[in-house]
Parts: C-alpha cells; sequence; structure tokens
C-alpha cells in the first residue's frame, strides 16, 4: 500500500472539488436534479485560471499534465487550451547539497569527478536542474535530476489513474476515449523525460541526422560522466533567439534564421522522423556566426513513416487550397472522425483559410488555420494521436518563434519551397495525374456501360414495373420514443376523461383512482420529453457564429505572453497572475 499516493490522492481531490462541483451544476443544476445549464466562454476562461492555480499548486506532476493538456484540443476546450499554453516549468533550483548527492550517487565525488563545478544552476524545472562545469578544462553542462522527484511523480501517477473513473462521470463518450488514452501518454512521456540515458540517445542521433549541416549546433555528450540521473554534455554558448535587440546588434539577419528553423524543423519531421519537440525560445539560442544552437532534449519523439506522408499532402493540399485533400489528411491521420458532418468541417476549414489569408495562396498561416480547426475539434467526436498532438504544438510553436524573429514570415511558402526542393511536391502532382488517369478510365468504362442500363430503367418506368424500397436508419430508437409518447398520451386523455365522468357520476373513490392514475402517466410522459436523447435539434456551425467566436476571442485573449529563461524542461512562456476564486 502506497500512503504517499492517498495522501496526494485527498490533497488533489481538495484541489478540484470546487471545480468538479460547477462541472456536475452543469448537467444537473441543483446536483441530483434539476436542468442543464448553458457556460459562457468567459465562464471557462475563469475555470481554467483556477484549474491552471490548482495545477501550479499540486506540483512538477501535474505541472507537466497541464503543458500536455494543452496540445489537446480534443479533450479541453479552446479556452483551456489558451490559458494552459501560458503555464511554465520555470521553479526555484534543489538546495545544492540534494544535488550533489545525486551526482555523488551516480559519478562519484565532484571534486574528483569534475575539474570544476559552478554550485548555482543556470536553470532550474520541476524534474531536473542544468550547472555548468568542466572536464579536461573543457566547459560542459550538467544537467541533474531532482532528488526523490521520482516518487512523487509514481505517486501522482497513481492518482491521475485512480481518478480517471471518477472523472469519466464528467466527460462524454469519446473524451473519456481521450482521456485514458491521455493518461497512458503521460505517464510514458513523463518517465521518459526523466530519463536521461534515453534523452542521451535522442540527442545524438539527432546531431547525427546534422552533423553535416554547418548551420545547426547540437551538444554533443559526455557518455563518461552521464548516467539515467545525471547527464553531462558540451556546454555551447549562445544567445537566446527571442533576444531580439541582441540579435540585431550582431548584425544577424532574422528573417534568415526564422526561414532556417523552420527548414530545420521541416527535416526532423518529414525527413528524420525524429523531432526535437520542446522549441520554446528558452531552448533556442544562436551563437555569433548565426549557427541555431538547440537545448534540452527530454521532449522528443518519432514521425512514423505514414504520419509524414500526411503532412506532406496536408501542406500539398493547403498550398493548393484543395478543400476535400485538407479533410482527406486529416482523416487519414487520425485527426477527423470519418462521421464528423464533412460539408460542415468543409466549411470550417474553408472559413478558417479565408480568415488566415488574403487572395494569395503563400499568405496562409498553419498556425491559424490549424487554430480554427482545434477550435472546433473539441465540438466534433475527434480522437488525435499522441504523435501527432507533439508534432502539432512542434509546429504552432516554432511558427510563434518565427513570427516573433520576422513579423511578415511566411510559413507555407517557407514549406512550400522546402517540400518542392525535396521533390515532395513534384511527386505529389505525378501522383495526382496517374490518380486521374485511373479516374479517367473508370469513366470511361462506365460511360460504355451505363447507356444500356439507364434504357432499361426507363422502359421498367415506363411500365409501371418500379417499386421503391425505404429504410429510416435510427440508432437511437426516436421512432419507439415517439411511440411511446403517443400511448401514454392515449392513454392520459383516456383516464382523465374517465374520471371526469366518474366524478360527474359522485363516483369520487374511482375517480380519485383515476385522477392518480393519470397524473402518474403525466409525470412518466413527462420526463420522456426532458431526457438528454429527446428530439431537438444541435446548433450547427456557421459562417457568423465563427465569425461572432473569433471577435470574442480576439477582444478577451490576453496578449502574448513574455518570454522566460532557458531551463531544462521548461516552457519559456511566462506564468500568469492567478486571480482569486469568486
Amino acid at each position: 500500500m502506497n500512503l504517499r499516493a492517498y495522501r496526494r490522492f485527498m490533497v488533489v481531490a481538495w484541489q478540484f472539488l470546487p471545480l468538479l462541483v460547477a462541472y456536475a451544476r452543469d448537467r444537473r443544476r441543483f446536483l441530483l436534479f434539476g436542468k442543464s445549464r448553458t457556460v459562457s466562454a468567459a465562464q471557462r476562461r475563469e475555470r481554467a485560471t483556477k484549474l491552471l492555480d490548482s495545477l501550479i499548486t499540486l506540483g512538477p506532476t501535474f505541472i507537466k499534465l497541464g503543458q500536455l493538456l494543452s496540445t489537446r484540443p480534443d479533450i479541453l476546450p479552446p479556452e483551456y487550451l489558451a490559458e494552459f499554453s501560458r503555464l511554465q516549468d520555470d521553479v526555484p533550483p534543489a538546495d545544492w547539497s540534494e544535488a550533489e548527492r545525486v551526482i555523488e550517487t551516480e559519478l562519484g565525488p565532484v571534486d574528483e569527478r569534475f575539474d570544476e563545478f559552478d554550485r548555482d544552476s543556470i536553470s532550474g524545472a520541476s524534474l531536473g536542474q542544468v550547472y555548468v562545469a568542466r572536464i579536461d578544462d573543457e566547459p560542459v553542462a550538467v544537467k541533474v535530476r531532482r532528488p526523490d522527484v521520482e516518487e512523487l511523480v509514481e505517486a501522482d501517477l497513481r492518482v491521475i489513474r485512480w481518478s480517471l473513473p471518477f472523472l469519466m462521470r464528467f466527460v462524454e463518450e469519446a473524451r473519456s476515449f481521450s482521456l485514458e488514452t491521455l493518461a497512458d501518454e503521460f505517464a510514458k512521456t513523463i518517465r521518459e523525460e526523466m530519463d536521461y540515458e534515453r534523452e542521451a540517445e535522442m540527442l545524438t542521433e539527432i546531431r547525427e541526422n546534422f552533423s553535416d549541416d554547418e548551420n545547426v549546433q547540437i551538444p554533443d555528450t559526455i557518455e563518461s560522466h552521464s548516467t539515467g540521473r545525471v547527464l553531462t554534455m558540451e556546454y555551447v554558448s549562445g544567445t537566446k533567439i527571442s533576444d531580439l535587440d541582441s540579435l540585431d546588434d550582431k548584425g544577424l539577419d532574422r528573417s534568415e534564421l526564422a526561414e532556417r528553423l523552420q527548414r530545420t524543423y521541416l527535416q526532423m519531421i518529414i525527413e528524420d522522423g525524429v523531432f526535437h519537440a520542446d522549441p520554446h525560445p528558452g531552448n533556442l539560442a544562436v551563437a555569433d556566426d548565426g549557427t541555431l544552437v538547440f537545448y534540452d532534449f527530454g521532449m522528443s519523439g518519432y514521425v512514423d513513416p505514414f504520419v509524414q506522408d500526411r503532412i506532406v499532402d496536408f501542406y500539398g493540399a493547403v498550398a493548393r487550397r484543395d478543400i476535400d485533400a485538407i479533410l482527406d489528411a486529416l482523416i487519414e491521420i487520425g485527426t477527423l472522425s470519418p462521421e464528423a458532418d464533412r460539408q460542415l468541417m468543409a466549411e470550417v476549414a474553408e472559413i478558417a483559410i479565408q480568415d488566415a489569408s488574403g487572395e494569395e495562396v503563400e499568405q496562409y498561416r498553419v498556425q491559424q488555420i490549424i487554430q480554427q480547426l482545434e477550435d472546433t475539434i473539441y465540438e466534433f467526436p475527434l480522437r488525435l494521436p499522441p504523435n501527432l498532438a507533439l508534432v502539432l504544438r512542434v509546429a504552432t510553436v516554432v511558427e510563434g518563434v518565427c513570427v516573433t524573429l520576422d513579423s511578415e514570415f511566411d510559413f507555407i511558402s517557407v514549406a512550400t519551397d522546402y517540400l518542392g526542393e525535396q521533390g515532395y511536391i513534384e511527386e505529389g502532382v505525378r501522383e495526382y495525374i496517374t490518380d486521374q488517369g485511373k479516374q479517367l478510365q473508370e469513366s470511361t468504362t462506365a460511360a460504355v456501360r451505363i447507356p444500356p442500363k439507364l434504357e432499361s430503367a426507363l422502359d421498367r418506368i415506363e411500365r409501371d414495373s418500379v417499386r421503391v424500397t425505404a429504410e429510416l436508419d435510427d440508432d437511437r430508437d426516436y421512432f419507439d420514443l415517439l411511440a411511446k409518447r403517443v400511448v401514454l398520451g392515449l392513454l392520459m386523455t383516456a383516464t382523465v376523461v374517465s374520471g371526469t365522468l366518474l366524478y360527474v357520476f359522485d363516483e369520487l373513490l374511482l375517480a380519485g383512482g383515476f385522477g392518480a392514475i393519470a397524473l402518474v402517466i403525466g409525470a412518466v410522459l413527462y420526463r420522456s420529453f426532458t431526457k438528454s436523447r429527446t428530439l431537438r435539434g444541435k446548433p450547427q456551425f456557421t459562417r457568423q457564429r465563427m465569425r461572432q467566436r473569433e471577435e470574442e476571442r480576439d477582444d478577451d485573449t490576453p496578449g502574448p505572453a513574455s518570454l522566460g529563461v532557458p531551463s531544462a524542461e521548461s516552457e519559456s512562456v511566462e506564468s500568469p497572475v492567478l486571480d482569486e476564486e469568486s
């Protein structure tokens, strides 16, 4: 029995109880009975702020959980995503004595293993902290896992697993599936991030992929001084990529830096299939000669070839403004459910592209397109594959950094040029021509076969021998429900009439019995109209509604958060000042 996990469960439950009560009242106003209530965007933002406050209070595991949730539009509404995207992981470092204990347990005495060691960390995060030292008179960066963080994380993972059955009561079926997969994904992600041996392997693999690129520098690992809890790397200095004044003082071309950064990530995702998944400004720097420097590979991932091909299809479809191809790519990759209203989603995609661009294709902004699609993901039964969520996050964060460097940065133009240079667009054109040729062949065959069949059908119509069979899809038993209501209505009418006649003839006892029966039938009939399965129209997206949501988000969304300092596993966006709970 894990007593720490039970204690943490009580702490977590106390933190989340007010929000859970609020969510329960959304379904039934008085918890056990009453109608559901509508929650406005302002209320969701207020709740998101309170939930963010709770995550910060609960510590490192839940801070990481909030960061992961910020990439899951299939689980949370846009207001929560916007709030959680501001979550940072920058915390005061642990005492040196505790970090020293970890180093000595893993490597031996600090003074014997290192020529020099600066006891003041240069960055601190919830899972680890980074120090500067020297080995053979060469500077190195030493990343040390926080003492005893493993026990805390494992206890919190148990709490999250125990809490899932209870949380399922507050979400519908599609969201419950996403929550279950999220729990497994989160446990895997946070354990991988604490495993510095895995980080060293990912760093080495990505470094080898760019070994011939003089414009990209990735620190090398010092294997003799690295373990699962301590990672020693080559120390590479540079100017933080968001320090625009320093970049300008050094005479560096920020537009060229933005394009090179974008091309680097396109190579990682589309070409190499392994990528650095935490590209916030704290993990990106620029050397004096303009070389891009990457730090912190704790969050890294793989992209399988199928997803790579679909990403290429998506970029190509956006460049061609081919709505059907965009939806096909999203369906094939698993982002969009095949059961979703395709016409409606096509309209959403069309509006997103129109709002995100001018007349020319090259002016499109992928981040804006993805953001608009993310806003609708919560409205539909969609499931976002874990690796794709990470790729989606990387794409949006990278473009944010690129736009910071160059306000006129054109993501689609750079992506289109890159895909053309690598031959992907030409290959896509050849595939398109091949597909069109097959369709032409099929159409020609059909054109030869259709006239005889058409003539036969017309003859049957002329002889009045055509019979039409229709099948109605009633998977929710609406017709059964209507039939029951009709029967109940007739029974209630009959009992009311009978009771009235008996009352007129002074048969009060029997009249009272029929009246009671009428009341029971009326209650059952009323109940059938208050159930969630009742026949109601579901609001649909319209152009006007999409524009209203955009205007509302523009009016209420706070300005860009300031960028934080580099950290071992941190988000560089500054943590918000949280309002007190009303």
